[in-house]
């Protein structure tokens, strides 16, 4: 047993001040109490706020940050088509040793930056020639050992691809990502929890690429067999002809479709969201489908602004991730998200309301969200019973150095780095 004395704790309810929180052997939560107990306290000094949380990740794509920032001479342009050329080629290059040693390095770097929770939207399921490995889950096991290593947590979001487009084949360059059908799909899924049962951080999810890499009525079928409490992760909308190429062949709008086909509710995240009308923001809000925006990536390949002003002031709920991780901090991930309607509005702190404060805003949100997309139930601030650790906010550091208590979140989000925040 040990206790710890914390200076400030942040709370759902705020900031809780000279907190002792006593743990076991195995870091559990015993008790929290403001009133010093008679064993020996240690202090730890900063502000303690729970670790940030990555609701979408591609692990592989890590190996790509910054090598795609020019454009070839032969080239007419660049966008987001063009980039996923060069993923694939990526893609088909990769053994399970080196996705290992990228996603370890990967979730190392993760953890530095305050991660302590990442929902991997994995996809890299088969060898080099299209083909499961002997043990059908090698790829997805490489994951787990790799954020075991690097202590994060795992939600492993076993991907669904099986076309190439709307209403077309997969190409040659997808083979490694392909499942035939909803059954060889189920699966695998069944073959990576059992090797996920080897594993006590690792949470088992499902999802589908995409409207246009999985057959409608395949989409369908898959969702009403999964089972309620899982979450169930998809992209959708991120791209306006992604949009165009749904209403040529479904006739609707991807969120629209969507919203009409499958019975959404909170166990669904809905990454990017990009290209959305009202009717289909509304939708979402309505249904309690969570949307999962990720700043960096989206800026990066050029994919536009989710209209967060609207689905915020309705209600809506929306987790940060890092995607193609061209960029790895969850304060520059929460910042350019809110940074990008002050940019459309020309105003500060649109998201607020009298006496509200943004970063406190859009931190407690997105841990609510984030929560869920990683398939947790439980809360993840300091309570009795729950895992002792989360990030202490240097408060000697002169950013932070004599500034009031209402303004640590504030600081933190939008001016700090890494190099503010200790894990522990």
């Amino acid at each position: 047993m040990k206790t710890y004395l914390l200076k400030k704790v942040l709370q759902k309810d705020g900031w809780h001040k000279n907190s002792y929180i006593t743990v076991d052997d195995n870091q559990l939560i015993l008790e929290i109490s403001t009133e010093k107990p008679e064993a020996e306290v240690f202090p730890l000094e900063g502000y303690l706020i729970p670790g940030f949380k990555n609701s979408h990740s591609h692990a592989f794509q890590y190996a790509m940050a910054g090598l795609n920032e020019s454009i070839p001479d032969s080239a007419d342009g660049d966008d987001f088509w063009s980039w996923r050329e060069n993923m694939y080629s990526l893609a088909l290059s990769i053994s399970p040793e080196e996705l290992q040693e990228i996603a370890t390095n990967l979730y190392m770097e993760m953890r530095r930056h305050g991660y302590s929770h990442v929902a991997e939207f994995h996809y890299l399921h088969h060898d080099t020639e299209g083909l499961p490995y002997k043990n059908p889950a090698e790829m997805s096991e490489r994951l787990m050992v790799a954020a075991n290593q690097a202590g994060l947590s795992l939600t492993l979001i076993p991907i669904f691809y099986q076309m190439g487009g709307f209403n077309s084949d997969p190409n040659d360059r997808q083979r490694r990502f392909i499942c035939k059908d909803v059954d060889s799909y189920l699966e695998l899924v069944e073959e990576i929890k059992k090797s996920a049962e080897s594993f006590d951080n690792v949470i088992v999810g499902a999802g589908v690429h995409s409207l246009r890499a999985v057959k409608s009525e395949d989409i369908i079928r898959l969702f009403k067999k999964l089972p309620s409490g899982i979450p169930k992760h998809i992209h959708i909308s991120e791209q306006i002809k992604e949009v165009q190429d749904c209403v040529s062949h479904l006739g609707q709008r991807p969120v629209e479709w969507l919203c009409e086909n499958v019975n959404l509710d909170e166990d669904y995240h809905l990454v990017h969201s990009t290209h959305i009308n009202e009717d289909e923001l509304k939708k979402i809000i309505d249904s309690k489908a969570n949307v999962i925006l990720c700043p960096s990536t989206e800026a990066n390949l050029g994919d536009g602004l989710f209209p967060l002003k609207d689905f915020h002031h309705g209600g809506g709920s929306y987790s940060i991730g890092t995607d193609s991780h061209i960029g790895l901090s969850p304060m520059e991930e929460l910042r350019w998200m809110e940074y990008g309607v002050r940019l459309i509005e020309r105003k500060r702190n649109p998201l607020c309301g009298p006496g509200e404060n943004s970063a406190e805003l859009i931190f407690h949100k997105s841990q609510k969200a984030g929560l869920m997309a990683m398939g947790r139930t439980t809360q993840d601030y300091f309570e009795v019973g729950q895992k002792f650790g989360g990030l202490l906010i240097q408060e000697d550091n002169p950013l932070f150095k004599d500034k009031p208590e209402e303004s640590i979140l504030s600081t933190l989000i939008y001016s700090a780095g890494p190099e503010h925040i200790k894990y522990i």
